[in-house]
């Protein structure tokens, strides 16, 4: 049986939830999501029990109600073939809650929610509910399943800002290179302007923070748009450096 003990000890980095939802408060019991990263069904149920065990530890939930939704690799591929050598593993865990995971489950398919576990903590107040319950669990599970894709769309955005950041800067040091002389350049020189374009890399921590993705956009439109520009200075400068260049030499 796992307990507290055993997690402190673990070597493993604690899991960290993407998204919380709010506190719904009815006649005396407490509901609360969580939506953490899993990326198999056992990482799911690690988690699962890191919730119970630890984050509500000292103060037990009466139900610790879970879905998971998991894209894992299939018997015998590598991954590299594309999405067919992956498959959906998918479930749920009432924990006492009868059909309670089904719906936080549906919830998640709903909003196309994958690699990922919820889980909807129930503090029960003594009154029962009825179907209102069920009400309560889908909507703390619709709130974290929207708050994980909005992360995941946000990562994506980053990826995808800091890959252009690159491409950029070296499109621009080639084009530094042809209109300077590629030949001009001492090593060191070379080197302190790979340093001054680290230094110079943009701080997006802000953005991150407040999850601003129109403003991520913008800075993938806006670097696409340079990058396409940089190329025509490239082949303009690498024309005009050809033309200039005596046919004998060529």
């Amino acid at each position: 049986m796992a307990n507290l003990d055993s997690f402190v000890k673990s070597s493993k980095p604690r899991p960290t939830p993407i998204a919380t939802s709010q506190e719904i408060r009815d006649r005396g019991s407490t509901f609360v999501a969580y939506a953490y990263r899993a990326y198999s069904p056992q990482e799911a149920g690690e988690v699962v029990k890191h919730v119970k065990h630890v984050v509500h530890g000292s103060k037990p939930a009466t139900h610790e109600i879970a879905a998971w939704r998991c894209m894992v690799l299939r018997p015998g591929h590598t991954g590299l073939a594309g999405p067919d050598d992956f498959q959906l593993q998918a479930g749920s865990d009432d924990d006492g809650e009868k059909w309670a995971g089904e719906k936080i489950l549906k919830v998640m398919q709903t909003e196309s929610v994958l690699d990922a576990v919820v889980i909807v903590s129930r503090w029960y107040g003594g009154t029962m509910l009825g179907p209102a319950r069920f009400s309560h669990v889908e909507t703390c599970t619709h709130e974290v399943c929207r708050m994980f894709k909005r992360k995941d769309e946000m990562d994506e955005c980053m990826s995808t800002l800091n890959s252009l950041d690159d491409i950029l800067a070296n499109l621009r040091s080639q084009l530094e290179d042809l209109r300077g002389g590629e030949h001009t350049a001492t090593l060191a020189e070379k080197q302190l302007t790979s340093r001054n374009e680290h230094a110079k890399r943009p701080d997006y921590t802000a953005m991150v923070l407040a999850e601003d993705l129109p403003k991520a956009k913008r800075l993938i439109n806006a670097r696409e748009k340079a990058i396409q520009a940089v190329k025509l200075s490239i082949g303009k400068s690498a024309s005009s450096t050809a033309a200039r260049i005596p046919k004998s030499a060529q």
